[in-house]
């Protein structure tokens, strides 16, 4: 069996490219899934939000944050990443040498 397995590995196998075959082939399903479905989901807005506005006599009204104007969400995003990784830099080693650290001796 050793001998057999060793003889595979000098020839290559293609083990690893059928691997890559078929998982090449779900990613371009799933990615071209978007563009083929595209026009038959609605976003919540148009499904939930306007739906029960209806139901309930009243019309629909706009976000508070209106995040489809520029880059708005994008910046969004961004000052809460940098606001997380300013805590997380700033806690770090609390976070990663809780009780590890040494007391200091006081000199006397």
């Amino acid at each position: 069996m050793k001998g057999i397995k060793n003889d595979r590995l000098r020839q290559g196998g293609n083990e690893g490219r059928w691997f890559f075959a078929v998982l090449m082939i779900i990613a371009a399903l799933f990615l071209s899934a978007p563009i083929v479905t595209a026009e038959k989901w609605g976003g919540v807005d148009e499904l939930v939000v306007e739906r029960i506005a209806a139901d309930h006599g009243r019309e629909a009204s706009g976000p508070l944050i209106d995040t489809d104007q520029g880059d708005l969400l994008l910046f969004m995003f961004l000052i809460a990443g940098a606001v997380a990784g300013f805590a997380g830099g700033y806690y770090w080693r609390v976070l990663t040498t809780a009780g590890i650290m040494p007391t200091r001796k006081e000199n006397g």
